[in-house]
């Protein structure tokens, strides 16, 4: 591979954030090189998500600070370190959840590459997409293709993996009766992949104003869970094969598991600490199961990113420049974003 550079200055702009809890500040950083089996990545997008708020106040352990979060990355290739071989300078990539893993440890060695023991995140492991220019392990690449925008790429390493990743794999094939609770930053992707995945869908969302955004999502019914019973109305679909819970609200998910069907699944992708409310009972008898999905591989994003681009999905995104970091953070935590928040550099 070619290290020939573009030309840059020595310093680059990001955003950080310098204790637990803080707010953004525009700070110049130095340029990050490329070590080896490393590349530096130019910054076009990135999107702002919710996991972000758990890395700024130190929910997670090990957070350095001063921090510059992100972890949904779109940008091209602009300089390579040693021993990088397959990518080109100036090739459009993502980097999602997934960047990099160790290649050592048993997860790695079984070829289980999401559960790494030492997994690196953006934004937590090394500094992340909130700057106009990240260097990242060359495992956490993905390509990106001609017919998505680096903004609407850039959700997809996060929210788009993991609601793909979560239904390709799941218990359901085509035409089976698949459910999407919550229509936010995930969700939305959520019932756009069920749709075009072939599956009979059916959002499940807050308020009976969400019924024309679900259907020109691509969903087959509506369920508004402030009616009450919505696993009454699941199972009067027939049972529900999937749930897919991308909303995280412990309460909405235990109240949507007896509308299930025979072997149907909960899959917990909304992120929240409190407790699920199941009994042995509401199991047993239906062969039902309740799990979690994490994210995926540099090489699911990619696949996540194909699929979009044949496929038609996108994420519905507002932009802001990267300047406006605050602005998009709240618009973020306070649910006002229509659905997913996304820097750009003008890169």
């Amino acid at each position: 591979m070619s290290t020939e550079t573009f030309a840059k200055p020595l310093t680059v702009r990001a955003a950080q954030v310098t204790e637990p809890g803080g707010r953004f500040s525009m700070v110049e950083r130095e340029l990050p090189e490329p070590q080896p089996g490393h590349v530096r990545l130019t910054v076009e997008a990135c999107g702002v998500c919710r996991s972000d708020a758990a890395f700024v106040n130190a929910a997670f352990p090990d957070v350095p600070f001063p921090l510059v979060t992100g972890h949904e990355i779109a940008g091209r290739v602009e300089a390579a370190g040693d021993g990088v071989e397959g990518w080109d300078i100036g090739e459009r990539v993502a980097v999602g959840w997934f960047g990099g893993n160790c290649g050592t440890c048993l997860a790695c060695r079984q070829g289980d590459f999401i559960h790494c023991a030492r997994m690196q995140v953006p934004g937590w492991a090394y500094p992340g997409g909130y700057a106009e220019a990240v260097v990242v392990p060359v495992s956490a690449l993905a390509r990106v293709p001609d017919e998505l925008s680096a903004a609407e790429a850039a959700p997809m390493g996060c929210a788009g993996v993991t609601t793909f990743n979560s239904l390709r794999h799941s218990a359901a094939g085509p035409g089976d009766l698949v459910a999407v609770l919550g229509l936010g930053g995930l969700g939305h992707l959520g019932v756009q992949f069920a749709n075009k995945l072939g599956f009979e869908t059916v959002a499940v969302a807050r308020g009976s104003d969400k019924a024309e955004a679900a259907k020109h999502f691509g969903a087959h019914h509506c369920i508004d869970s402030n009616a009450g019973d919505v696993a009454g109305q699941l199972q009067a679909l027939g049972g529900a094969k999937v749930v897919l819970a991308t909303a995280a609200s412990s309460d909405a998910m235990s109240a949507a598991i007896d509308g299930l069907g025979n072997n149907g699944e909960l899959i917990v992708l909304g992120a929240t600490p409190e407790p699920i409310q199941v009994s042995p009972f509401q199991l047993i008898s239906s062969s039902r199961t309740v799990h979690g999905h994490p994210s995926g591989t540099a090489r699911d994003v990619e696949e996540t990113l194909r699929f979009a681009a044949l496929t038609g999905v996108r994420p519905l995104i507002e932009t802001r420049p990267l300047d406006d970091v605050a602005v998009a953070y709240d618009r973020m935590m306070s649910g006002d974003a229509r659905y997913r928040m996304v820097l750009t550099t003008g890169k």
